[in-house]
This record gives C-alpha cells, structure tokens and sequence, in this order.
C-alpha cells in the first residue's frame, strides 16, 4: 500500500516536494523527455471508460498533456487538472483548447458525481491514496470510471534494469519507487475502496526512440535527480552513458529504442 506524505513533504500547495522541484521546475524537459502513450492503450481505455463526445472527464495529475492529446480527438469534454503551474504552462502551449485547473487529487473542484470519467497517467503514485480515491469516488457518477496508468521501464533488458538501480539509489523517495516497481499496491488499493469494483488489469508494449544522449536527458527528468545536487545529478548522468557505452545493444548505432510497458489499470463507480 502507499506512504502518504508528511505535511513537511507536502508544503508546495499540497505536492510532494520533490514533485514539485523535480516537475514544476523543468516541465520543458520533461515534456521534451518522457514518452506518450501508446494508441492500442488509448483506444483501449476510450472504449472501456465510454469517451465519447460529450462525455465529462478529467485528466488528474495531467502534467504537460501527454495523455490529454490522446483524449481531444473523442470529442469529449476533457479538463486537466495538474497543481504545478510549470507543467500547466507547457500544456496550456500545446492545448490551448484544453481548460487546465490547478488542483490536486485531495481536493478537486469538482461537483459531486459530476464525471463520466477519470484518469490519471504516471502520477497516482504522488497522491495521498485513501484522500485521493475518497475524491475520485465523490467525483465520479455511479456507471462512471477510472483508469491509472503508467510507462513502466521494461526491466527485462539487462541495460534497463542496470539504469533503473542506478537512478533508484541515487535518493529516490518511497513515492517514485512506488510508480516505477510494482504498481500492484494502487490496484488493490482501488479495488478495495466500496464505491469502486473489479479493476481489470491490462498492458501494452511502448517505446522511445532516442540517442543515447536522449536516454540521458530521459534519466534527467526524473524528479529526485532534477531536485539532487549537481554532484550527485551529474555522477548519476555519468554512470548511464557507462551503461550505455558499454552494453552492446545501446553501444553501437545513432539511437536506441528505450522500451516501456504501459500498464492501465480500471474500474467502474459502483
């Protein structure tokens, strides 16, 4: 299960502070950085969650918009909702049709049953859970759903897996830890709530393609080496072209395909 923040942890209008540092502050690179979603996803949630036009949704904890773009095209009634006003001035840019509010998961300015849906893209794990879910569920009409979803590094690639422990010992909070292991703690948590029911579990295969200099620039958007020193920033950055030099599948060739798999995790309001 999750670790709520401290209120120490929390003092940036309710974010983590490392989320705050680490995102509000280079939203640029990260929209530059982190991938989009894959359309087999997209489409698979727009069918399971019914977004069609006119449906009411929201996108929780939407950052730069990367999964917002992929809901515009339903014809829907989309709002993002995202705390950090860095990141809702990247979307605003792409989005401009797009309403963003600053708001966060705990307390959302929303009427009550309000949603046909909602859903949240590579952030729940920065939520206070039982706060968050409680929202959701006032939210969220009875016939309504939620979808959490996240790119998960693909460990099954040695390189992968080499770059992963390196950025998780360089500091990183049990929140990111939380959203780049096992994600099973947020569908148990959602599962459990009595307003929600079955989650059903489903992943798609995703991919960047990128220089090798661009899977540094990826590792350098991830929040708790944004917000570390220069020193560990650096000796962090330093040891992932190592491993980039060094493994003969990222070694040779002008770009490598860093793969993720993008798990979507659903339910419907009782």
């Amino acid at each position: 299960m999750s670790r709520s923040a401290s209120r120490s942890e929390r003092s940036h209008g309710g974010v983590h502070e490392v989320a705050a540092r680490g995102f509000g502050d280079a939203a640029a690179a990260y929209e530059q950085g982190r991938p989009t979603y894959p359309a087999a996803a997209t489409a698979w949630l727009t069918e399971h969650l019914a977004i069609a036009p006119g449906a009411r949704v929201l996108d929780l904890g939407a950052g730069t918009g990367k999964l917002t773009r992929s809901l515009v095209p339903t014809g829907c009634d989309v709002v993002a909702v995202e705390p950090l006003a860095g990141m809702r001035a990247v979307l605003a840019t792409e989005l401009p049709s797009v309403p963003a509010v600053g708001a966060t998961a705990e307390a959302l300015p929303v009427r009550t049953a309000a949603l046909d849906a909602v859903v949240v893209a590579q952030a729940f794990h920065w939520f206070d859970t039982a706060a968050s879910l409680d929202e959701l569920a006032r939210t969220i009409r009875s016939g309504g759903g939620v979808a959490l979803l996240w790119n998960a590094w693909d460990d099954r690639r040695p390189w992968v897996e080499r770059i992963h422990r390196l950025v998780a010992d360089a500091g990183s909070t049990p929140q990111w830890q939380q959203g780049h292991w096992s994600r099973a703690w947020a569908a148990e948590a959602l599962a459990a709530h009595e307003h929600f029911g079955p989650v059903t579990p489903v992943q798609f295969v995703n991919a960047q393609t990128l220089t090798r200099e661009g899977v540094v620039d990826r590792v350098a958007t991830t929040s708790h080496i944004v917000s570390a020193s220069p020193e560990v920033r650096d000796g962090v950055l330093a040891a992932v072209r190592d491993v980039l030099a060094a493994d003969p599948e990222t070694s040779d060739g002008e770009t490598v395909e860093l793969p993720y798999v993008t798990e979507v995790y659903a339910s419907m309001r009782a």
